[in-house]
């Protein structure tokens, strides 16, 4: 075509195809393929005006292409999946959770489709359809038992109906977090112009609800849980007074815990997948130290004065390494107390108790009974272990902070001298 010079004919070229013009422009060797990669637009017509409308395009493309806006990658999504795995710094559980979501939900889903092709509409889909039925059953009666015989008919069969189950709000959330964390290293890869995760809309996330229980039922608690045994109530005790997850308070390890200094330090987190346990770390990744109150430290000095007779009398050394706590199966406290065995042995004693409640609303009640006593919102988050210098926090006690706001209100107002009344 006339205009072109020699490195625009070298790099683009425009053909007339029917009744109109294809520009075509070399983009580079795709990186991971090897095949060569070409940017293609089409402009209607064929004359004078065609021509020049088709000029501009390819001056364009070349220039985008010049400053690397062009995508060079036609690969699908699965790949960029599994490429981003292999690279992404993961904990051990958080990649078999995100495993498990690309495996069962993603990919069967939307892995086929190119990642340069990917669009907010295409996630915003996937999202609704989820959010209707977690399988995608798209009104199928029978999904869950389709027959590879095409001539199977599961009315006549007498299969067990389908009932659509919605996905969670929250996991649907986090399917989002690991297309957008994967299309998000596709662009720094160069392999996408731009991530359609950041703009397509994910779910409302939902409004926490603590529900710690009362003052009354928390004394209730701790009387029973001393009533079983010593080191039961020191534990339930600790938690309820540190607000510490149970994955810590089971890594607890003496080395962690200062009685002179009144101090214990937050380090590490025990968890249990298919069986097996492993210590990690926190789920903030952050080391915090949490003071303790006097009563507190008098619990767990005796508390180490029973481990250390109780190790005296197996013939087994004591050392700072030992574990805090340990169930009745370790009595040496060479091995950690299961989390989910703690959370067990909890519900169950509330449950004798009549008491509606978990483990972790005593991490709950910890951090609503600071803030109404009008302890501030940063050193609350500190102590829970909370990111985000208390956002996270705030926006789980909302309703407590507002109370400690006004109650810090009245406390200022009643310090403040009283005016004078005038008569007139």
């Amino acid at each position: 075509m006339p205009g072109q010079d020699a490195e625009s004919r070298k790099r683009g070229r425009i053909e007339k195809r029917g009744n109109s013009l294809r520009v075509r422009v070399y983009a580079g060797d795709d990186p991971v393929t090897g095949r060569r990669v070409y940017r293609n637009e089409t402009v209607r017509g064929t004359d004078r005006a065609a021509e020049k409308r088709a000029q501009k395009v390819l001056t364009r493309l070349l220039a985008e292409v010049n400053a690397q806006r062009a995508p060079t990658s036609a690969v699908t999504l699965s790949y960029v999946l599994a490429e981003w795995l292999r690279t992404a710094e993961l904990e051990d559980t958080t990649r078999r959770t995100y495993v498990g979501y690309i495996d069962r939900t993603i990919v069967p889903a939307i892995g086929d489709v190119a990642a340069d092709r990917m669009t907010a509409r295409t996630l915003e889909r996937l999202y609704g359809e989820l959010r209707r039925c977690r399988v995608r059953c798209d009104g199928r009666p029978f999904v869950e038992h389709r027959s590879a015989d095409a001539e199977h008919d599961c009315g006549k069969a007498k299969c067990r109906p389908h009932v659509c189950r919605p996905m969670a709000a929250s996991t649907v959330r986090q399917i989002h977090s690991i297309i957008s964390a994967a299309l998000s290293a596709a662009l720094r890869w160069e392999w996408i112009a731009s991530n359609p995760a950041r703009v397509a809309q994910r779910p409302r996330q939902k409004a926490p609800e603590p529900d710690p229980p009362s003052a009354v039922d928390a004394a209730r608690l701790l009387d029973a849980a001393f009533e079983m045994d010593d080191d039961w109530g020191t534990l339930v005790w600790l938690v309820m007074t540190t607000g510490i997850r149970r994955g810590e308070v089971c890594a607890l390890r003496w080395r962690h815990v200062d009685l002179d200094g009144e101090t214990i330090e937050i380090r590490r987190a025990y968890t249990l997948h298919k069986g097996v346990g492993v210590e990690k770390d926190t789920k903030t990744h952050q080391m915090r130290r949490i003071a303790l109150d006097s009563e507190t430290v008098a619990l767990l000095r005796e508390h180490r004065a029973r481990v250390q007779a109780r190790l005296a009398e197996l013939g087994g050394p004591f050392s700072e390494q030992t574990y805090v706590f340990t169930s009745v199966r370790a009595p040496d406290h060479s091995k950690p107390y299961s989390p989910h065995a703690v959370s067990s042995r909890y519900k169950d004693m509330a449950e004798r108790l009549g008491i509606d409640t978990h483990l972790h609303a005593l991490r709950h009640y910890s951090a609503t009974e600071l803030l109404s006593a009008g302890v501030d919102l940063r050193t609350v988050a500190g102590r829970l272990g909370h990111g985000g210098g208390g956002a996270t926090t705030l926006r789980v006690y909302a309703a407590w902070v507002a109370a400690s706001d006004r109650k810090a209100a009245e406390l200022l107002g009643s310090r403040l001298p009283k005016r004078q009344q005038t008569t007139e």
